[in-house]
């Protein structure tokens, strides 16, 4: 039995060295540079109140340089007189991902089709493309900038171009796991090296969270605690219905939970799933999860400790793991050598409206 015993174990290896096969870790690989005329027009753009409807929000409102570019709340403030049911995402490395948003509705390397839905989507900007261009052929300095970046005046498209170019640049710089994995072995602490032996190894969240974005880019079902305030607080509650019947889910106004991926493919087989975040700058991004329900990376490590959830859908990757204290205390550690220097961005001065001359309206 012994020698049965050790066959077992090692079926046990060669299954999960199978499950994180193809998910070594990487250096996140350099972007084309995008244009600096059109860079400087997305940053001023990004931070200007006028690209939403009422004048009032900006993109920066829930993606804020301070705070992760997210906005540090379990569930995302939405546009004024709504509450979103969701947790606001990093934009940090968001022209990385192939699909974007937690339920992954908008395709990755089409960031003016991402910037054009926050733009527009009811319970996020809640612009009309037509409002806001008009808005910004009253600033002069706009006109001028337009002519730079895109030699012409401000449209709809080259707003979103020029936000999109300005997105690029928001990407991890220097982090502690790039230069170690480079060559330098001083960029990680001991401890940090233990943790990522446990990465890779017992706590196997590699299978999941490897690659330069430390993501599958794949969906799965966790078993993460519900957040009541989506269905306890009416706005939520409303933004919520209403967000899945756009989307012409079936017998929306049944549901109890967050179907996440299956709201976008109707496939039952994708009830409850969402896309792999990435791990890069995960220090920076708290709160966890689609619905900011764990609010630490103790608090997430000690769920991946014990398996994950309740869920009907639940991945099979997810097991118990048995960490010692020390071993998750590593493992956080680890966890924080992602992050590296901090894009940390000035808001622009914003120009004025100023009268136009007859004839240029």
């Amino acid at each position: 039995m012994k020698g049965f015993g050790a066959f077992v174990g090692l079926i046990g290896v060669v299954l999960s060295a199978g499950a994180a096969a193809g998910q070594a870790l990487a250096p996140l690989p350099p972007l084309e540079p995008p244009k600096k005329e059109q860079v400087e027009l997305g940053k001023s753009l990004f931070f200007d109140p006028r690209l939403s409807g009422d004048g009032g929000v900006s993109c920066d409102s829930c993606h804020d340089p301070t705070t992760g570019w997210g906005d540090g709340k379990a569930l995302s403030t939405g546009y004024p007189g709504s509450e979103y049911f969701r947790n606001a995402q990093t934009l940090l490395n968001a022209a990385y991902y192939k699909r974007n948003y937690w339920d992954g509705r908008m395709a990755g390397p089409d960031l003016p089709t991402l910037v054009r839905d926050h733009l527009t989507e009811a319970h996020f900007m809640q612009v009309d493309g037509r409002l806001f261009v008009e808005r910004l052929r009253q600033v002069p300095e706009y006109e001028q900038m337009f002519q730079k970046a895109f030699n012409g005046e401000p449209t709809f498209g080259r707003t979103l171009n020029g936000i999109a170019a300005f997105l690029k640049t928001l990407t991890s710089r220097n982090a502690p796991i790039d230069r170690y994995l480079k060559g330098d072995a001083t960029a990680l602490s001991a401890e940090a090296r233990e943790g990522l032996a446990l990465f890779r190894g017992k706590a196997g969240c590699i299978q999941c969270h490897g690659g330069a974005l430390l993501t599958d880019q794949k969906f799965h079902a966790l078993g993460v605690p519900p957040n009541q305030a989506v269905f306890a607080e009416p706005l939520r509650h409303i933004t919520f219905r209403r967000f899945f019947r756009t989307l012409g889910a079936p017998n929306a106004e049944n549901y109890r939970e967050d179907p996440g991926l299956y709201g976008v493919t109707k496939d039952r087989a994708d009830w409850g799933k969402f896309r792999t975040a990435s791990l890069r700058e995960v220090s920076r991004t708290a709160p966890y999860m689609h619905n900011g329900s764990l609010a630490t990376l103790e608090e997430v490590v000690a769920f991946y400790d014990r398996g994950g959830g309740q869920h009907g859908n639940k991945s099979p990757l997810l097991r118990p793991l048995n960490l010692t204290e020390s071993e998750k205390r590593v493992l956080v550690e680890f966890l924080k050598s992602l992050s590296g220097d901090p894009v940390v961005i000035e808001r622009p001065e914003l120009p004025d409206y100023k009268p136009r001359k007859l004839g240029q309206n």
